[in-house]
């Protein structure tokens, strides 16, 4: 959220609303999101309201300066002078729609990173899921290391998805 420019900039956060579909430019880039011209007054993007991607390096790789956006007014706070966006929110949640087909298939996935508690396997563009410890074999497994190594293409199966948290439970006993 950024303070306003100007009497006009303050105009247009008085007439803003939780909800409202905007137009506006990318004044200025930082690296916890992107500031966005409104007629003056200047509303912020945090990076997780960027995009449903997974992975992004930047918020430059997301959005440029000078670059026109559709926004959703996330919150207003006249008194402040601040206003949040999003840009993700014109957009479905590709995780709603991955629980309404995936939910019990399994399914390919490449291993992203191999922690102490299990697996995090890549299924989606969009997100990865966690296949703990003791759903990676058949056999127990005290190490995850020694069942899945970083970039192993594995099928696995969709054994739970959390929509709240955002969290895919995946198994590969099946």
């Amino acid at each position: 959220m950024a303070e306003t420019a100007d009497q006009g900039g303050r105009t247009v956060l008085e007439t803003l609303e939780q909800g409202q579909v905007c137009k506006g430019v990318v004044s200025s880039i930082e690296r916890f999101g992107a500031f966005i011209d409104i007629g003056g007054f200047h509303g912020l993007v945090n990076a997780a309201e960027l995009t449903w991607a997974h992975h992004f390096e930047a918020v430059s790789d997301i959005v440029e300066v000078g670059q026109e956006v559709t926004i959703v007014v996330l919150d207003v706070d006249v008194e402040r002078e601040r206003a949040s966006f999003s840009l993700k929110a014109l957009y479905p949640d590709p995780l709603d729609e991955f629980a309404r087909v995936q939910l019990g298939r399994v399914i390919p996935g490449r291993v992203e990173r191999v922690v102490r508690i299990g697996a995090f396997v890549q299924v989606h563009e969009n997100f990865a899921g966690l296949v703990p410890i003791h759903e990676l074999a058949e056999r127990d497994a005290d190490q995850p290391e020694s069942v899945l190594q970083i970039d192993d293409e594995v099928m696995v199966e969709v054994a739970g998805i959390n929509l709240h948290r955002r969290r895919i439970l995946l198994s590969l006993r099946s």
